[in-house]
């Protein structure tokens, strides 16, 4: 999926927040440092925007190891504070 977005302004401590306008005027929050070098308001930028199950799978799959070497380890039972 391919969509269009507006720079509209910059906001934040040091104008580090790009402010991005969809077509219907919806506003994102997006970081400056990963917009194009030189990219100003009023420019129009092309963002293509794709899942990627290769490593969704990967990722979940690396979440269940973490879980199961932390569950060998639990006690099980209420948390005392």
């Amino acid at each position: 999926m391919t969509t269009r977005l507006t720079i509209d302004r910059f906001e934040g401590d040091r104008k580090q927040v790009a402010v991005l306008l969809t077509d219907g005027g919806d506003p994102i929050n997006f970081p400056k440092a990963l917009l194009p070098k030189g990219a100003k308001a009023g420019d129009i930028l092309s963002f293509s925007i794709e899942k990627d199950a290769g490593t969704t799978a990967k990722v979940a799959d690396q979440t269940a190891a973490v879980q199961a070497d932390l569950k060998k380890t639990d006690p099980g039972g209420d948390i005392k504070l």
